[in-house]
């Protein structure tokens, strides 16, 4: 009789299982379910996986951008990002967090990932702001070098050494010759060295005799000297190749020439230092013209 018994149990408790299975687990057994939340366990695991070589790809690539940033931040007359200060800008941070329900390797797992993430934040946001600085310092060199005094601004002759001190050619004294001097004949044209606005154009009474005198912004003037003609007026805008002047022989000279002085912050440059000869400052405006249709 106990056998009996016993043999209907174990059958009562197959036929409770098969129906449960096929009512879906309805009784909440979850023999099936936990079968089913393995296999998703596994499947989060393995993307979670992915997702964080992808990460570690977009790493080395942020890497790679870093070294170029730091480049075009030397290019562009900027200060490189060292390492420590990237270092101190990405690195670290708060801690990350993981979901409450997961739990060993797939808790770890996740939390790599979320601490990677975070710092690739911090690298790009370091980059985006490295690479809006290179874009300003960009704009202000392309305004700074078009107000920089780097062409003769006359065609002609003139001496390498013609700064510095020296016998005065008419005073038959030594004295300081605070620019170069550019041989031309009377009523050769002159131009603008650089951006800028004229501060003074008419005659002095010194030893410069008609001049005309720039103010280029950024601590630097430019002074034309011993003219013939001012044709640019006080307060006038010029840019760089613009006619400003007529070459001549006014003022304590010897012959006719240019006189020209180049000034930073009221400190006497050498003009020398600044031509670029192989630019004719005729055709400069020119060839810009050209460049801007």
């Amino acid at each position: 009789m106990f056998a009996i018994g016993l043999v209907a149990g174990f059958a009562l408790i197959g036929i409770f299982v098969v129906a449960n299975q096929i009512l879906g687990d309805s009784l909440g057994v979850g023999y099936d379910r936990a079968a089913v939340l393995a296999n998703e366990n596994r499947a989060l695991r393995s993307q979670i996986s992915s997702l964080t070589k992808r990460l570690g790809d977009m790493d080395r690539s942020l890497a790679r951008l870093y070294r170029r940033g730091n480049e075009l931040r030397l290019m562009a007359d900027l200060e490189a990002i060292d390492d420590d200060t990237r270092e101190a800008s990405v690195g670290g941070g708060t801690a990350t967090t993981t979901s409450a329900f997961l739990t060993g390797e797939a808790a770890a797992t996740l939390r790599d990932a979320q601490s990677l993430m975070d710092r690739l934040t911090r690298e790009v946001r370091l980059q985006q702001t490295s690479y809006d600085d290179i874009a300003r310092r960009l704009e202000h060199n392309r305004v700074f070098f078009q107000h920089l005094p780097a062409i003769k601004p006359m065609g002609g002759f003139y001496s390498v050494n013609g700064f510095g001190m020296r016998i005065h050619p008419v005073l038959n004294v030594y004295r300081m010759h605070a620019g170069v001097d550019v041989i031309g004949d009377v009523g050769t044209r002159i131009y603008a060295s650089a951006d800028g606005v004229v501060r003074f154009a008419g005659r002095t009474r010194g030893g410069y005799g008609e001049v005309v005198e720039i103010n280029h912004g950024y601590g630097y003037t430019t002074l034309y000297a011993h003219l013939s003609k001012s044709v640019a007026r006080p307060g006038q805008t010029v840019r760089r190749g613009e006619l400003i002047a007529l070459s001549g022989r006014s003022g304590l000279v010897s012959g006719p020439h240019l006189h020209y002085e180049v000034r930073r912050n009221g400190a006497m440059q050498n003009p020398v230092d600044y031509f670029f000869d192989d630019v004719d400052a005729a055709r400069y405006r020119v060839q810009l013209a050209s460049a801007a249709r």
